[in-house]
């Protein structure tokens, strides 16, 4: 098959943009917290060097996470590795559906642009830890598909991050929609691993589908049982003790 029939199969495979949904997908629910330090960086630079800025800064970050999602994929092609990874994933799930803290982004804005695109590269790198193994879970060893979903969807996050926060903030069923997305992919990579294998050839292939169910309506529980219990925690913490007690 000549090269070019090659690529078209691969593009037109519906397989492909299926895991290219997940990983845009993914990649926008959990990159909310990077938009805003790319934000707070950038925001003492001049309109046009603020623009710039975001450009270079974006740009790096996801040269970075492809490099850093290539080698997260190789990671989880260890036998075992997809178990750990799927843990991973749900409890980030999770986390995502819990109330947020009061800690603020401790980012300093800069007067130089050069100064501000490493602010927001040594940034981005602390916080895509979560990142960078799910859109790597998501493209499952494909590079060429981890590249591509990076590359379309961290300028969208960045530059409609506005968009995306207002759009949350009034439908908040997006990120119930995205945590259950990301406990889908957890239950579907652990399903894959190697180790778990000899348990799961006794199964149809149509079995990690229903794993992946498993793993989002997890996520998704637990997600809303501790966040509905995370008030009332901070409250009994707030309320003074009595010595006598």
């Amino acid at each position: 098959m000549a090269p070019e029939q090659v690529a078209l199969t691969y593009f037109l495979d519906a397989a492909f943009w299926t895991a290219l949904a997940k990983i845009m997908g993914v990649n926008i629910v959990l990159s909310g917290d990077n938009a805003v330090v790319i934000a707070l960086a950038a925001r003492s630079l001049p309109a046009a060097q603020q623009r710039r800025a975001v450009f270079w800064g974006a740009g790096a970050a996801i040269v970075l996470r492809v490099a850093l999602g290539a080698f997260a994929a190789a990671l989880l092609a260890l036998p075992g590795l997809k178990l750990v990874g799927g843990a991973l994933l749900l409890w980030i799930g999770v986390k995502l559906l819990m109330p947020e803290g009061g800690e603020g982004h401790e980012v300093h804005a800069a007067d130089n642009l050069w100064v501000a695109v490493r602010t927001i590269l040594l940034a981005d790198v602390v916080m895509s830890l979560d990142n960078v193994v799910a859109v790597a879970a998501a493209a499952g060893g494909d590079i060429v598909l981890l590249a591509i979903g990076l590359a379309l969807s961290i300028p969208l996050v960045v530059f409609g991050a506005t968009f995306m926060v207002r759009l949350m903030e009034r439908w908040p069923v997006i990120v119930t929609g995205g945590a259950g997305l990301l406990g889908f992919v957890a239950g579907e990579m652990a399903w894959q691993d190697t180790v778990i294998g000899p348990f799961t050839a006794g199964y149809p292939s149509a079995a990690q589908y229903a794993a992946a169910c498993a793993g989002a309506l997890i996520v998704i529980g637990l997600g809303r049982a501790l966040g509905a219990r995370e008030p009332a925690r901070k409250l009994e913490e707030a309320r003074p003790h009595d010595p006598a007690r």
